[in-house]
């Protein structure tokens, strides 16, 4: 009887260990077309590459008009970044670089978030630009706000989107690893539980496309989990908020997984002028409010640039 469980087991085993092979590979065998794919498409955006005298960047500059810069989030890169603004080059120029460690800006010896504010500023000064919007997404907000701060006579306005904020008060924990588990910043990984998204962090399986090929991320993932993310607690007196005097447009959404909406509202009151704009649903990435957010920053740029002539 032992002998007959043991053998029922052994073939319930073998069969388990079966399925999950037959499962990778079918995985393995869709991720190669999947990144195929998503190096094409990285290819298609005619990303710049210059050497900053704080290292090198790849960018993207398209369009007419006010300059927007964009400091993306994690997992990004020149591709988000533009991402977040495509669509708007007959009304802005739009520069969008990849952050340290993301495609074409390798990591430098100093890729501290003071080090990110400069390159941009680095950028601007490369391409003749004097002053710009930065518009700052998820963990990149961090670097947009650290630009406001540093660079306060080049930002003619911050705009935060589904962004990091700043605490109201110096916590007296923080988390020094603040991003997925390392172990997850691996392309098959990644494209293997893609269907965790929704529950997890509310976007749908899909968007794991826009984060491939993450070994072309995986250095900025991990540099915004160690240091960008946590900068803000980190360094908590050297982000003195309310002396940014520029105005500031944040814009989020109440059920969105990754940013609290609630520390927005808390945090908000800290900036000199603000204007926050909250929507109850559309998670992390606002869907569904396309229209209107791109009508708060039109509206927003507009009231800046009618006040500055």
């Amino acid at each position: 009887m032992k002998r007959k469980k043991r053998r029922v087991v052994r073939l319930v085993v073998l069969g388990l260990v079966a399925l999950i092979s037959i499962w990778a590979i079918l995985q393995g065998i869709t991720l190669q077309g999947a990144l195929r794919e998503a190096e094409a498409r990285l290819a298609s955006y005619g990303a710049h590459t210059l050497d900053l005298p704080h290292g090198q960047i790849s960018y993207v500059d398209r369009g007419e008009g006010p300059a927007i810069l964009v400091s993306h989030g994690i997992s990004g890169g020149f591709d988000q970044a533009y991402d977040a603004v495509a669509g708007k080059e007959s009304k802005y120029r739009l520069l969008a670089p990849s952050r340290f460690g993301y495609p074409g800006s390798p990591l430098p010896e100093d890729a501290s978030v003071k080090a990110q504010a400069t390159v941009f500023a680095q950028l601007l000064d490369a391409l003749g630009i004097q002053q710009a919007y930065v518009l700052g997404t998820s963990a990149g907000g961090t670097p947009a706000i650290r630009f406001a701060l540093d660079y306060p006579e080049r930002c003619k306005g911050l705009i935060l989107y589904s962004s990091a904020m700043p605490e109201t008060t110096l916590p007296q924990t923080f988390s020094a690893w603040q991003g997925p588990p390392a172990f997850t910043m691996n392309d098959f990984v990644m494209w293997a539980f893609r269907g965790l998204f929704s529950p997890l962090m509310g976007m749908e399986p899909d968007t794991v496309n826009g984060m491939l090929p993450l070994h072309l991320r995986v250095d900025g993932m991990r540099l915004d989990a160690q240091v960008t993310n946590p900068d803000m607690v980190r360094r908590f007196a050297d982000y003195p908020i309310e002396e940014i005097a520029c105005p500031v447009l944040i814009i989020g959404a109440r059920d969105d997984k990754l940013v609290d909406a609630s520390a927005m509202e808390q945090a908000a009151p800290r900036f000199q002028t603000h204007q926050l704009l909250l929507f109850e649903n559309g998670g992390h990435l606002m869907q569904g409010h396309g229209q209107e957010v791109e009508a708060a920053l039109d509206q927003f740029i507009l009231n800046i640039e009618q006040g500055a002539n």
